[in-house]
């Protein structure tokens, strides 16, 4: 006898068409929260036709060589990027001669940012399969002087190309890959003030932003806080401390008794 009630029943049922549903389609709960299948599979040959890719989005590229190939992506207040780069190369026979590659990465002004470590240029022999190369820029600052050529919030756009290369060899096929990764630097590398608006095409107007204008995933920081802030609260509370166990101890026990009043 089924002594299940018919809400029981309708449960029973819903659970039996989802595990149905899974086993038809196996990949489908892997599918929603895997973002490879929206990896770009193509670059810009531009700064106004980049590619917008997110931090620690592998990116691919068929292009020929001698192309110039754009990449976009956004890097915070108090962050330290690192783009890497890598190229299948066309097979040996195919080539004549040792070819140069190279990344090159500018900012939202389209300054060329310098590399504190990394290997952004290579030169690889004739019979080579790929090429590696990386660049690591400085920490990005919340606000900088004019005239300097520090990193700031915005759009960066990432450049690859072959600098080096006998003309017999262009126009052959080359596959790139990419990456951008992102790390903390921390409030030892925070500075005050903060820009009105990040460095990203199209800011401060009202027409729309091209697709180039990638943004963080939680939106651009404030450039105000830091763990100075957490630094600093702790100096003044430790100082109070300080100043009022200081006091006790120096200000000893009161009145002698044997000292008559008023004296």
């Amino acid at each position: 006898m089924d002594r299940s009630t018919p809400t029981t029943r309708v449960w029973a049922r819903a659970a039996l068409l989802g595990a149905a549903a899974l086993l038809a389609f196996p990949g489908a709960a892997a599918a929603d929260g895997d973002d490879k299948g929206d990896a770009p599979t193509e670059a810009g040959t531009s700064f106004r036709t980049a590619t917008p890719i997110r931090p620690d989005q592998e990116a691919t590229a068929e292009a020929s060589t001698g192309d110039y190939l754009y990449w976009a992506f956004p890097v915070d207040t108090g962050q330290r990027a690192t783009v890497h780069a890598t190229v299948k190369l066309p097979d040996a026979a195919a080539r004549h001669a040792a070819s140069t590659w190279q990344v090159d990465v500018y900012d939202g002004l389209r300054r060329r940012q310098a590399c504190r470590l990394g290997t952004p240029k290579r030169t690889v022999a004739p019979d080579a399969a790929s090429v590696s190369l990386s660049c690591t820029l400085r920490t990005v600052r919340a606000w900088s002087e004019q005239w300097a050529n520090d990193p700031l919030p915005g759009t960066y756009y990432l450049r690859l190309t072959v600098t080096g290369l006998k003309a017999d060899d262009l126009g052959l096929p080359v596959r790139a890959e990419t990456k951008v990764t992102t790390t903390d630097a921390g409030g030892a590398q925070a500075v005050d003030g903060s820009l009105a608006e990040p460095l990203v095409p199209g800011a401060g107007s009202d027409r729309q932003r091209p697709a180039a204008a990638t943004e963080p995933e939680d939106g651009w920081s404030s450039g105000w806080w830091s763990s100075r802030w957490l630094w600093t609260a702790a100096g003044g509370v430790l100082a109070a401390l300080a100043g009022v166990g200081g006091y006790a101890l120096t200000r000893g026990s009161g009145r002698p008794a044997r000292v008559p009043q008023g004296m």
